[in-house]
């Protein structure tokens, strides 16, 4: 059977194929098909350069949708034509959906510079905030990981508290004020890494190699035991075990110019560890924050126990080994 695009496309008569199985396949395709306003293309072929797969932009020639992967940005300001082009690329077997979510499942963290109002208006895609199951699910999953962790972790605890007193004055419990769900602050608890007079100059980001780090505190951050005394704010309901990174409102503040919808990382409880801690090395600087919520993002998007499971896992593989910083 084969049937003819619209005259816009200026494609040729296209042959009905199979469409493609499942989106692994098309997770596997070294080259996909673009389609976006002519206003767009630099951009999306300048983001492309840093990907390991190459993206052929507007081709209305296709003369075989079948196994093809055909995305689409800026769907909303495509002419008539060209939206009937991907209606019809759909019904001939390709693989059709927005760019934004392709690269969500091939990348495994969300492109923030594609991000759009469109991309949360989809409610029933965030499984974590709209359906109760889950959120009952991950609280019940909290409250048995952490009281299992706090009664192994105990005896670390005691000795890190009693080396932190001997090493320098001042608290052994560092409290500070973060951003929480909803843009609630809340007090973290954590063991004192730092001097006591750390920020006698007011807020700073916290840096790799800081020099404001106390002997114990570097081993501590390293190993992730400066971060135990946050199971109680697990047990008290402000934090999860996994879940974005809690940030102090200055810093929120000042990402919040830089980062599309960054704020989005408090519509889920902020966690002990996260995705972006297990997927992206230390960092302490805009670009860094800028990765960090890709992970962020993409873990709100695509929560699921078993992805807490996996994050919770290779935190363990992380401290077991030494892979902190």
């Amino acid at each position: 059977m084969i049937e003819t695009l619209p005259d816009h496309s200026k494609a040729k008569p296209v042959k009905v194929r199979k469409r493609l199985k499942s989106q692994s396949q098309a997770l596997k395709q070294k080259s996909i098909y673009v389609f976006c306003p002519q206003d767009k293309v630099a951009f999306l072929e300048k983001l492309f350069q840093k990907y390991d797969f190459d993206a052929e932009f507007n081709n209305y020639d296709l003369d075989c949708f079948g196994k093809k992967v055909v995305c689409h940005y800026g769907l909303e300001y495509l002419d008539e034509d060209s939206r009937e082009f991907l209606v019809r690329a759909t019904e001939f077997g390709a693989w059709v959906e927005p760019l934004i979510s392709y690269l969500d499942e091939r990348l495994g963290y969300t492109e923030v510079q594609l991000l759009g109002s469109n991309y949360f208006l989809h409610q029933k895609a965030f499984s974590i905030l709209s359906e109760r199951r889950n959120l009952n699910l991950k609280r019940t999953f909290d409250i048995f990981s952490a009281l299992i962790i706090l009664l192994l972790t105990l005896p670390i605890m005691l000795i890190t508290a009693l080396i932190i007193k001997l090493e320098s004055p001042g608290r052994i419990l560092y409290k500070q004020k973060r951003v929480g769900l909803y843009n609630e602050e809340f007090e973290v608890v954590k063991f004192r890494s730092m001097r006591s007079d750390a920020e006698a100059n007011g807020a700073q980001w916290a840096k790799k190699n800081d020099a404001r780090v106390t002997k114990v505190g570097k081993f501590i951050r390293k190993t992730r035991i400066d971060e135990l005394p946050q199971l109680i704010n697990v047990l008290k309901g402000e934090m999860s075990l996994v879940g974005p990174r809690p940030e102090r409102d200055v810093f929120v503040t000042e990402l919040e110019k830089e980062i599309p919808y960054y704020r989005f990382r408090h519509a889920v409880k902020p966690g002990v560890t996260g995705l972006a801690q297990v997927s992206y090395p230390y960092g302490a600087s805009v670009e860094d924050a800028i990765w960090k919520h890709k992970y962020d993002v993409y873990y709100i998007k695509h929560y699921s126990a078993l992805l807490d499971i996996k994050i919770v896992f290779k935190t363990i593989s992380t401290v077991l080994l030494g892979k902190g910083n």
